[in-house]
């Protein structure tokens, strides 16, 4: 298996972190290797939903994220990565401190890959996990000037 470019990581995380959604949310790509990945998220007032616990949608967000740049590095130069559909179970209420989404990539192919992705509190208690088809999308891929493998 090729060594991913650190440089190419490094474009693709910043390239996360300037994107609208990820921004707006707070959360952040903090590691990415073949058929895994980490995202982190600072929790805050922002996510709390009326009863005061993390709103479900910002664990769904965590565990699409973390599954779809789990898939990621397995395509080519000029695919991009959809996911297909999102199963999730919400597993503990949590209303503060870090969250950590940790994707893992069970299936690759070359056009549909099946991933998982779990999120864990500052104990490294299981909050939610889930699972998701992606889909290769042909000519969508990330221009960054980078190769992705040394």
């Amino acid at each position: 298996m090729p060594t991913p470019n650190p440089d190419y990581i490094a474009a693709v995380q910043e390239s996360v972190r300037n994107a609208p959604y990820p921004n707006l949310i707070g959360m952040r790509l903090a590691a990415m290797d073949f058929d895994s990945c980490r995202i982190e998220l600072e929790l805050g007032e922002r996510h709390l939903q009326p009863f005061g616990i993390i709103h479900g949608g910002v664990l769904a967000t965590l565990i699409d994220t973390a599954t779809f740049w789990a898939g990621f590095l397995r395509l080519p130069d000029d695919c991009g990565l959809v996911n297909v559909d999102l199963k999730l179970n919400y597993l503990k209420a949590v209303s503060r401190g870090h969250l950590r989404a940790e994707g893992r990539c069970l299936r690759p192919g070359r056009q549909i890959s099946y991933t998982e992705a779990s999120v864990y509190d500052d104990a490294g208690e299981l909050i939610a996990h889930g699972t998701s088809t992606l889909m290769a999308l042909p000519g969508r891929g990330l221009k960054l000037g980078l190769p992705k493998f040394l």
